[in-house]
């Protein structure tokens, strides 16, 4: 692609922008998590197959959370599925 007489590369501009493993999908047992936040909840032990809701898996994200004091990845981790859970399945 040609911008300003310049050759630029898109694949390169959207690989910054697009990054597939921040992308939240549906899992198989109902519940959207992104790559990372699996990784995350992996590395902490936290099987997320085995829940059926969010609301679930977030209640034992927080009982890790308040047992263990400086887990900012699971604590972002816990912070994004309170949002998703709020704004998704919360009557307003």
């Amino acid at each position: 692609m040609r911008i300003n007489n310049e050759e630029i590369d898109i694949n390169v501009l959207t690989k910054d922008i697009y990054d597939d493993k921040n992308m939240i999908k549906m899992r198989g047992n109902g519940i959207y998590l992104s790559d990372n936040q699996i990784e995350v909840l992996k590395r902490y032990n936290i099987d997320y197959n085995k829940y059926t809701s969010l609301s679930s898996l977030i209640f034992d994200i927080e009982e890790i959370l308040n047992e263990e004091t400086d887990i900012e990845d699971l604590e972002e981790v816990s912070q994004r599925l309170a949002e998703l859970n709020y704004y998704n399945y919360t009557n307003k």
